[in-house]
């Protein structure tokens, strides 16, 4: 089979030999062997994904500073062992691509690969287990090491670990009355747990403490709770001196945990007044986004961890940050498409109570996405970070900050930094200065003259020739 060869010019090729070898990406020589090579692709693989140019060569200079030299095959035969290292590594097919890159005046085609996060853990040829850390190809040694990223990948859930809690107060608890009122049945509590597999031996599950237990917390403390916060600052940290009030705890079994972690943020979201073209208004979020995104935390977050779930609210936006990276093959970029989830019996029987939760299985995030834009507002972004993921749901229109400062001037003389900021959910004031420098320059606000410092502010553009600093 022929691979794609693609001629690029010389200013990309100046790229190619500028990449920074980090977390994500990596140069090599095409003398490396392909079973070194191998601890590479794995630890890529077993991390977040990354690329890898095969073909830039690394040599002393005169100076004795290293530098680099394109240096590739000079026919695609000659890659032919580590394209095959490529096919044993990944046989499926699937989560990896390549290609030859040459440029003119440049020697030879280097091999571009790039690497997909997998699903399964990678090993290299030499049977050991690798991740990329920063530039780093880390061994993955010990047995804990192993089980951490086994459960990173999906491959293992703490959700089926045991725990000691009495099966006895869980059978006869509040929330396990609840569910077996609401089931169609013939078992016992008891039988029905254990054929459900949540009770191994006289210890029950994680997963059956969290859904069933009346205080969850008791055995499973510092991983099973809700923390909200309520900072009046746009910042984009919140510090202890704008914190409107001692940070609010929300505890209990998983399925009242949600309801009531959406009612508190609701609520306080209501009370929340920001900047509008008629003055102060109440902020709008799309109740069923806060559901489906705290929903999502909950269900998804990984228990393994000893913290809490964080939901942040600040002026301009809601922060949801849960413990754990994202699990397996997902990514913020393919969220929304792919379907995995790290605690599949948490998701399957919490569908099962009265009023479920998670009542469209797998479409919770889009449903938000979409709440999002039906109110005209960006849609949710999420980041992950090296522990946790962060959902941050902004107060922020789709219209441009120009369009919306245009639309206020229509009712009102004049509009400062702070109330723009307002209006659109930006942070910065440094941002807004350059909104309203770009809105002077197209000629369609100008500055009131004789306003300076905290009094400046602006009005539409009269043909005047005032200053146009911002």
């Amino acid at each position: 089979m022929s691979i794609r060869v693609v001629n690029i010019p010389t200013s990309e090729a100046a790229k190619v030999l500028s990449v920074e070898e980090g977390h994500f990406s990596d140069v090599k020589a095409t003398e490396i062997a392909p079973s070194s090579l191998t601890k590479t692709l794995a630890a890529f693989a077993n991390a977040d994904g990354g690329e890898i140019y095969i073909g830039i060569a690394e040599i002393s200079g005169s100076d004795g500073n290293r530098k680099r030299e394109w240096r590739g095959f000079q026919t695609q035969e000659d890659a032919n062992g580590h394209i095959q290292i490529f096919e044993t590594l990944f046989p499926l097919g699937g989560e990896h691509r390549y290609e030859f890159i040459e440029s003119d005046g440049y020697y030879g085609k280097v091999l571009h690969v790039e690497i997909d996060k997998s699903i399964a853990i990678k090993k290299a040829s030499n049977g050991k287990i690798y991740k990329r850390r920063g530039a780093q190809n880390i061994p993955v040694n010990s047995d804990d090491d192993i089980k951490l990223l086994e459960r990173t990948k999906g491959i293992t859930s703490f959700e089926s670990e045991t725990v000691r809690y009495p099966v006895s107060e869980l059978l006869e608890s509040s929330p396990t009355s609840r569910f077996m009122n609401h089931q169609i049945h013939t078992n016992t509590p008891e039988a029905w747990f254990k054929k459900q597999m949540l009770i191994h031996g006289d210890l029950p599950t994680v997963a059956a403490v969290l859904l069933f237990a009346d205080e969850p917390q008791i055995a499973l403390p510092k991983r099973s709770g809700i923390k909200v916060y309520r900072y009046r600052t746009s910042d984009l940290e919140g510090t202890r001196k704008n914190l409107a009030f001692d940070p609010i705890t929300i505890e209990g079994a998983l399925y009242d945990q949600i309801f009531s972690a959406v009612d508190q943020v609701v609520t306080i979201v209501e009370e929340t007044k920001v900047a509008s073209k008629d003055g102060l208004s109440e902020i709008q979020y799309p109740r069923e986004a806060i559901h489906e995104i705290i929903t999502n935390a909950v269900i998804h977050r990984d228990y393994s961890i000893p913290d809490d779930i964080h939901i942040r609210i600040f002026d301009n936006r809601v922060e949801v940050e849960s413990p754990g990276r994202l699990p397996a093959h997902i990514t913020p970029e393919n969220i929304l498409d792919e379907r995995f989830s790290r605690n599949a019996v948490i998701v399957r029987l919490i569908n099962k109570f009265p009023d479920a939760p998670n009542k469209d299985v797998g479409e919770g995030l889009n449903t938000a996405f979409d709440a999002m834009k039906s109110l005209k507002l960006k849609s949710p972004e999420i980041l992950e970070r090296p522990n946790s993921v962060l959902v941050n749901i902004r107060h922020e229109r789709l219209a441009s900050p120009e369009e919306i400062c245009m639309e206020y001037l229509e009712t009102h003389d004049e509009i400062n930094n702070r109330t723009l900021r307002g209006l659109t959910g930006i942070g910065s004031e440094n941002a807004v200065k350059k909104v309203f420098l770009r809105l002077i320059d197209g000629k369609q606000i100008e500055r009131i003259p004789g306003r300076q410092g905290s009094a400046s502010a602006y009005r539409k553009w009269t043909g005047g020739t005032e200053e146009t600093t911002a």
